[in-house]
């Protein structure tokens, strides 16, 4: 039953593109340029994120988080996206479609992260817009939803931005920079 399933089978999620970005699937060639962004990015990203693991950067680390991003796919529970800049390339963050589910949720979260050199330039609502339009399109959801920080003010800004509204306050929600700490809730349907 279409309804219960993933609407790719075999073929890998579709990339999208506007006038200043494009945004696809991270694939092995993208290692160099995603260690290099997030070894810069990394005292910029620590209070947003989970504590991250001492081998995170390796090349080892990425083939492993390439091959989970398939099984993820496969499995329709996750869709990774690169951000890539449309006129020189260059990557600038990344966003996920996470915790997918379908029957009669048709639901997923979303998650993002932009490299400190990015930062409010306007890429990643650019990728958000675009990754909404995948979402209720291609996608077939009914609403996805985010998290962050309440002292995130860049985040919440964002998210209004793309038409979130807040929902509440979740308490002690996700482990970030080593400690549960509460997270606002944002969601948003389509229009």
């Amino acid at each position: 039953m279409a309804f219960l399933r993933s609407p790719f089978s075999a073929d890998p999620p579709p990339s999208r593109r506007d006038a200043r970005v494009t945004i696809r699937v991270p694939d092995m060639d993208d290692y160099e340029q995603w260690a290099g962004l997030r070894a810069a990015s990394r005292e910029f990203l620590a209070p947003w994120e989970p504590v991250w693991p001492g081998n995170d950067l390796t090349r080892a680390a990425f083939r492993g988080r390439i091959r989970q991003y398939w099984r993820d796919i496969d499995d329709d529970a996750a869709y990774p996206y690169f951000i890539f800049d449309r006129h020189s390339d260059a990557l600038v963050g990344a966003l996920t479609l996470s915790n997918v589910r379908r029957g009669v949720a048709q639901t997923a979260t979303l998650g993002y992260w932009i490299g400190v050199p990015f930062t409010r330039q306007g890429y990643m609502t650019s990728a958000v817009r675009l990754l909404l339009q995948l979402s209720f399109g291609h996608l077939g959801l009914h609403r996805v939803e985010a998290a962050c920080l309440p002292h995130n003010q860049a985040s919440i800004g964002l998210l209004e931005k793309c038409g979130f509204q807040r929902e509440g306050l979740a308490r002690g929600y996700l482990k970030i920079a080593g400690r549960w700490q509460d997270h606002l809730l944002f969601a948003r349907l389509p229009d």
